[in-house]
């Protein structure tokens, strides 16, 4: 199971980069609503093992996506599906080995009838976002933050998911799904840049130490002081890249204030656990 978990994970983010990856429209529809269900799979897979007691983590192995053509990771996404459906044997929960092959059956199959295209734009590294000329400045501002922001929003997915998934308090899970569906939507939206600017790469593998908190008051309040300099970089880049683009201004602001929410929510769970007394 915790090799049906690792897999998965892969998977997951292997599909995901594809989707970035792609330029036709229903194709990165379809790759982007099959990463979401093998997220979903990871979930259900990391559930039954904590009610196993099994103890797990969130190590992978690194995903090579550096491809000319859609088609070659298709195959490699459609074999590792292949690979997981083996694997689902070893699950004891009828229930959720059925959903898992099911699913994996449809999806394997239908990545490989998906219209190949030439995807080498996606690591072509010509830092040109759409056809909007920046500086070398701001160029420079801009891939640093991508590259930042995308490994630390997969971070916090994979962290959130973490919490919440060793959480019974409702309150709290409430908070951790919106930062869930928060990082994900920047996460989606970095790594859209990054393939369009040629710079599309996979986040680095988290060390277990980050998701398995120990103290969960001490993770808010330096998640906090986190955000605070996550809004500070928005305002910064935006203020970069102003002059030469008020269309990526608009959108790191955009950024910038979904942040300050992001805060206040985890001021809520901080103050939750306060209210509990609880000495995590």
């Amino acid at each position: 199971m915790k090799e049906l978990l690792k897999n998965t994970h892969e998977a997951w983010l292997a599909t995901l980069m594809a989707a970035f990856m792609a330029k036709n429209g229903e194709t990165k529809h379809i790759l982007y609503e099959f990463s979401d269900i093998l997220f979903r799979h990871f979930t259900w897979i990391e559930n039954d093992l904590i009610k196993r007691g099994v103890e797990y983590d969130y190590d992978r192995d690194n995903i090579p996506i550096k491809v000319t053509h859609l088609k070659i990771i298709l195959e490699n996404i459609s074999s590792r599906m292949n690979d997981i459906e083996l694997l689902s044997i070893n699950c004891d929960d009828d229930a959720l080995r059925h959903r898992l092959e099911s699913d994996l059956k449809y999806m394997k199959e239908r990545v490989l009838r998906l219209d190949d295209e030439d995807v080498s734009s996606a690591f072509s590294v010509n830092r040109k976002y759409k056809d909007i000329e920046l500086g070398k400045e701001a160029t420079d501002s801009l891939t640093l933050f991508l590259f930042e922001e995308s490994y630390k929003e997969y971070e916090l997915i994979m962290i959130y998911n973490y919490l919440k998934a060793h959480s019974s308090d409702a309150f709290l899970n409430r908070i951790f799904q919106i930062m869930i569906d928060e990082s994900f939507f920047h996460l989606r939206s970095f790594g859209q840049m990054m393939s369009d600017m040629g710079i599309l790469g996979v986040p680095r593998v988290l060390h277990k130490s980050l998701y398995k908190v120990e103290s969960v008051t001490e993770f808010l309040v330096n998640g906090i002081e986190e955000e605070e300099s996550a809004k500070e970089q928005c305002k910064e880049l935006s203020d970069a890249v102003a002059k030469e683009s008020p269309e990526l201004a608009e959108f790191f602001d955009f950024i910038n204030y979904q942040e300050s929410y992001h805060i206040e929510l985890m001021k809520e769970a901080l103050q939750h656990y306060k209210m509990k007394g609880t000495n995590e």
